[in-house]
């Protein structure tokens, strides 16, 4: 029997769950006649400020990042939230270093995905393809971990089991994403970021009043667990990890092809600007504040970790302990909105990867003509195929999902970050380099995960860095050189250094937003 305050915790999530698929539907209608690859991989360039932002940050933010990382800061401390910090400045960076660029060069030439510029930079349909592999391999990662934190606090704190969390979940972001394409992930996203804020305020006002007040519970965490109140906390933050850790979640993350892609969708520069500094805001707000909640957490569960299952249920029995039962339902949406929408933002790029950046790719290579219906129906099995495949890896869940998160991160990190910012950025970057530096890097930190090898107890992404820029420096200086005509493309400037010839008077700009010329 399911008793009532469980399904009083279900009704609000099944409410919300059934508004994001009406979001799907109408947004389907909306796109009716329009171009279909424009409008379901990248919305038709048209994205607001706000939108741009929330769907930005709710794509950055997973369900680890409200489950399995206030975990950590429950038994670890303050030294977490020093640690975790650094994920404020993320949005700020990738969008100011990558927005305006991916922006224009899209437009430039059609590309609608991160890939697209990948081959369009270094004209290489083999590291296109191999982009691609790694994208959809490293996302099923990140999906996997977001369906079981998801479900995990699903089952936790409504009573209802594991797999019908899975299920719910599956059926709803598959269903409403491969409906609606990006606009529908867009807004549903701003949806999610906003049931997130609202969420963590909920609970961060309710464990307080469960812990008897801020001095209450500080005051308890000083005379039980003083090295929690130290930046170290006692050796379980170690600086080498400090290092790593603002490596992996804070500088690297401006290449994750997730984020990137949000550069291609904007509709002026305005609304990049905006959605910088809205998008830095909410993602402050979030980080801080529901990490400082899981060490206050302390003042609601007091018992060793063991007994609560392990890091990942700290949060779920915190919100079942300290909430009351009419207020649990809406306080789960919250966490449960950053999985759905993490997993949303990631389907919409690998179904991209493999419909757009290899299926029609290789078409149209070849003569063959694809229709809209075509495309529509291969985008939507593409997303479902997806989905089933994470869906089953997840029936089987591995425990701490915020490793899993960080494993795929910093695949993707290792893969993407030099291959975009020197290809974007330098123009002695050459196809060999691109190669050499996403397939070796990849490699080596694949292998130093698998068999555990640390440089000096370090993350193994500052393996797969090292590795990949020396791959990228060794073939840049040995490959040939890209040909001019590309030069001319991504480098205007440098074959004409007069700025009125580089896209002011010549090249209508693209952007809108009032500004009648591209503008360095």
């Amino acid at each position: 029997m399911i008793n009532e305050g469980n399904l009083s915790a279900l009704l609000p999530l099944l409410i919300f769950m059934g508004f994001m698929v009406a979001i799907g539907f109408w947004v389907r209608r909306q796109n009716a006649g329009k171009n279909f690859v424009q409008s379901y991989f990248i919305g038709n360039h048209d994205l607001g400020g706000f939108v741009l932002a929330m769907t930005t940050v709710a794509t950055y933010s997973s369900v680890s990042s409200f489950v399995g990382g206030p975990g950590m800061a429950w038994q670890i401390g303050f030294g977490w939230v020093y640690m975790a910090v650094v994920q404020v400045t993320a949005i700020f960076l990738v969008l100011g270093i990558f927005g305006k660029r991916v922006a224009m060069l899209s437009r430039r030439f059609d590309a609608v995905t991160v890939v697209d510029i990948i081959r369009e930079r270094f004209q290489s349909d083999g590291l296109a393809a191999m982009a691609a592999f790694i994208i959809v391999l490293f996302f099923c990662g990140t999906m996997t971990a977001q369906f079981v934190g998801g479900a995990k606090l699903f089952a936790t704190v409504t009573g209802y089991s594991y797999e019908m969390g899975l299920l719910l979940f599956g059926l709803v972001v598959v269903l409403y994403t491969s409906i609606g394409g990006f606009r529908a992930v867009a807004i549903t996203d701003t949806c999610c970021a906003i049931m997130m804020m609202v969420g963590i305020a909920l609970l961060l006002y309710y464990v307080l009043e469960a812990g008897g007040g801020y001095a209450a519970i500080m005051e308890n965490i000083h005379l039980n667990h003083p090295e929690m109140l130290e930046p170290l906390s006692g050796g379980h933050m170690p600086v080498g990890l400090y290092l790593t850790q603002w490596i992996l979640v804070g500088i690297c993350t401006i290449a994750l092809p997730q984020s990137v892609v949000r550069g291609i969708s904007y509709k002026d520069t305005k609304s990049l600007h905006k959605a910088m500094l809205i998008g830095t805001v909410v993602v402050g707000f979030m980080n801080i504040g529901v990490n400082f909640t899981g060490i206050l957490a302390h003042g609601v569960l007091t018992g060793p970790l063991e007994s609560y299952g392990g890091v990942d249920y700290i949060i779920p029995k915190t919100i079942v302990a300290a909430l009351p039962p009419a207020l649990v339902g809406f306080a789960i949406i919250g966490p449960l909105a950053a999985s759905i929408s993490t997993i949303s933002g990631l389907l919409i790029v690998a179904s991209s990867a493999i419909v757009k950046d290899v299926y029609l790719h290789h078409a149209q290579k070849h003569g063959r003509t694809v229709t809209g219906r075509q495309l529509r129906r291969l985008s939507t099995a593409a997303t479902a195929v997806i989905g089933v495949i994470v869906f089953c890896i997840a029936l089987t869940p591995p425990s701490l999902i915020w490793l899993i998160n960080m494993f795929a991160f910093g695949g993707l990190e290792t893969a993407f970050f030099w291959t975009l910012l020197l290809g974007l950025f330098w123009r002695r970057a050459n196809k060999l380099g691109a190669i050499l530096s996403m397939g070796g890097g990849t490699i080596a930190y694949c292998l130093t995960q698998g068999l555990g090898f640390k440089f000096m107890g370090l993350h193994q992404i500052t393996i797969g860095i090292t590795v990949s820029l020396a791959f990228f420096l060794l073939g840049a200086y040995l490959g040939k050189p890209q040909e001019a005509k590309v030069l001319q493309v991504f480098f205007p400037e440098s074959h004409d250094p007069n700025p009125k010839d580089w896209g002011m008077e010549k090249e209508p700009c693209p952007l809108g937003g009032g500004q009648k010329y591209l503008t360095k």
